[in-house]
């Protein structure tokens, strides 16, 4: 005669019970451990995307109060502060061409931060911000070529510095200027002004707001870098104005 185990006895499938609901346990477990390992991941990303962008936002603002070309005469000191990158000088050269045939040619050099996908770069007097393939101006370069005066007025930010850049975390970077300007005149006729770039569209977005109506890029020294080449209708007295920043980058 069979019947019901009593208390104290166990079934025949007790233990296959019993051992179902430790695996269950322990898968449910690891679920819980990883879904919280992929939420602190998520959130360190968000964080870490959020102080990218606060750093990008804070040296935006101080290359723009550093770098002042046009209002600034002699020595000048200023300061770029970000929590984590890297801000270095690079290799830009900006022209001047008259009918297609380069009348001016001066290396303005450039400075660029770096976190991340985060980019800040200053080159010719404009500051361009960008984030992977993206980028937008700031400011724009001082050259003035609106309206029906006739005129047109290239500013050249020559930063005369190469090889200097800091880096790391909690970063006070100085950056120090001694400004002087020469003025050149280019004589009548029609002219664009080249800007070598890797933002090719945010650097012409600026020229237009200067200007230019129409816009091209071009290797004009087979180096492997294009410029922006932006044109100014009509004739016109071309100027060129190179504010000479002689600048210094150091740590703090």
């Amino acid at each position: 005669m069979t019947g019901r185990p009593t208390s104290g006895q166990a079934g025949p499938h007790a233990g296959e019970q019993g051992q179902s609901s430790v695996v269950g346990v322990a898968l449910l477990l690891g679920a819980t451990v990883l879904a919280l390992g992929v939420l602190t991941a998520g959130i360190g990303s968000m964080v870490d995307a959020h102080a990218a962008r606060t750093d990008a936002d804070r040296v935006a603002t101080d290359l723009e109060d550093a770098i002042r070309p046009v209002e600034t005469t002699g020595h000048r000191t200023a300061e770029v502060r970000f929590a984590r990158g890297d801000l270095s000088t690079v290799e830009r050269d900006l022209r001047v061409l008259e009918s297609g045939t380069v009348v001016a040619d001066v290396a303005v050099g450039g400075l660029v931060f770096e976190r991340g996908d985060r980019r800040v770069r200053s080159v010719g007097g404009a500051v361009i911000r960008g984030r992977g393939e993206a980028a937008w101006p700031v400011s724009g370069p001082p050259v003035v070529g609106s309206g029906d005066t006739g005129v047109l007025v290239v500013g050249a930010a020559k930063l005369n510095a190469s090889g200097q850049s800091v880096g790391g975390r909690q970063v006070s970077a100085t950056v120090r200027t001694n400004v002087s300007h020469r003025r050149r005149t280019l004589g009548s006729g029609e002219f664009a002004v080249a800007i070598e770039t890797d933002a090719h569209s945010a650097l012409g977005t600026a020229l237009r707001e200067r200007g230019a109506t129409a816009i091209d890029r071009r290797d004009i020294d087979g180096d492997g870098l294009d410029s922006v080449v932006a044109t100014f209708p009509g004739t016109r007295t071309g100027y060129l104005v190179v504010h000479d920043m002689r600048l210094e980058v150091s740590d703090g």
